[in-house]
């Protein structure tokens, strides 16, 4: 029972976020301004993963993967933890 909670909980979490991602990728598709709440929350709590991936990520055809390849990364990372929460509550 804790691990489905937890299991949950982690999904949930990483849901979340990659959301975030994916509609931060799809806004900048569109002239927004920067002073938009939704925009500048988007970026205050993606920044942090996306800006260290720029710096090896590079831009090809004018294109930024670098959100893509965030969430490549977050589901990589959600599937471990979810496989140590799964071995810890046997």
């Amino acid at each position: 029972m804790p691990a489905t909670l937890l299991l949950r909980l982690v999904n949930l979490v990483f849901t979340l976020y990659s959301a975030a991602i994916i509609v931060r990728a799809f806004l900048s598709w569109f002239n927004l301004s920067s002073h938009n709440k939704l925009v500048r929350f988007l970026y205050e709590i993606t920044e942090p993963l996306l800006a260290p991936l720029r710096r090896y990520v590079p831009v090809i055809g004018g294109l930024d993967f670098t959100p893509m390849v965030a969430l490549v990364i977050l589901w990589l990372v959600e599937s471990l933890l979810s496989s140590l929460i799964l071995a810890l509550f046997r």
